[in-house]
């Protein structure tokens, strides 16, 4: 899909869901990252993510275009645009349009290595994901030293 397809489609959905025209530009973004689109208030372009239309099919699209449409008619009224102001959530309601998109990034796990800490003086253990500079810190129960474990 070009940039061309997608303004015509930003522009066909405006009219025919919100009954108002979309005089703005629509393009792709491709360095948008873990979201579907986005409206910007400065030039009110709306940018869409290209992996949208790779990983999904053409109703998620339809869905982010409604979505960031309502950003769009919303800042122009000078009503509330933003995701927690009730005039969103609401015209995101009556034009049927999805809250969050899907997934387009793998998400990252948390670290699984554990780094093991021990009091020399009370023998308390601590397991930390970071490391720590053991000069810094003493034991929290007794303050004593603590040391690396193997």
């Amino acid at each position: 899909m070009s940039d061309e397809q997608l303004q015509q489609l930003v522009e066909q959905i405006s009219l025919d869901v919100f009954y108002k025209p979309f005089i703005h530009q629509a393009i792709f973004n491709k360095r948008l990252r873990t979201t579907g689109g986005r409206y910007k208030l400065s030039n009110h372009y709306i940018e869409i993510n290209p992996l949208v239309v790779q990983l999904y099919d053409e109703d998620e699209l339809v869905g982010i275009i409604k979505h960031e449409l309502c950003h769009y008619h919303l800042h122009l009224e000078g009503k509330g645009y933003k995701h927690g102001d009730t005039d969103f959530k609401k015209l995101l309601r009556q034009t049927n349009s999805p809250r969050h998109c899907k997934p387009l990034a793998e998400r990252r796990t948390k670290s699984t290595v554990v780094h093991h800490y021990r009091c020399t003086a009370c023998g308390c253990n601590y397991q930390r994901r970071r490391r720590m500079d053991c000069r810094k810190y003493r034991c929290g129960k007794c303050a004593g030293k603590i040391v690396k474990v193997v």
